[in-house]
């Protein structure tokens, strides 16, 4: 098994816009993944942290990284391959309702 991180992205307007069966189906499939060991979060407030030469710690609060979307959530999941991994979150909130999930896959 390999360890993957799934981010997630999305937004309220999206989805908004998405049928609630589907996201309630979408919400379902979480609820899945979490029983069968995925461990599941939905971002808060991200900080910046530096410390350049060892010489001073300085944060800022906001994401470093930036997209169109903003991060909705991170996935910790185990599967066999990318594959398998995709087919996972393929269902989840963030694929469903017009955001995109990216899929890590942690090599260590």
């Amino acid at each position: 098994m390999t360890t993957f991180i799934a981010i997630g992205y999305g937004d309220g307007a999206g989805y908004e816009k998405t049928d609630p069966a589907v996201r309630d189906r979408a919400h379902a499939h979480d609820a899945d993944l979490r029983r069968n060991g995925a461990r599941m979060w939905t971002s808060g407030t991200p900080v910046q942290v530096r410390n350049p030469e060892g010489e001073g710690v300085s944060h800022e609060v906001g994401a470093y990284m930036t997209s169109q979307l903003p991060v909705a959530g991170f996935t910790i999941l185990e599967a066999d391959d990318l594959d398998e991994a995709i087919a996972l979150v393929a269902d989840t909130p963030c694929a469903v309702a017009h955001g995109v999930v990216e899929v890590w896959p942690m090599n260590g």
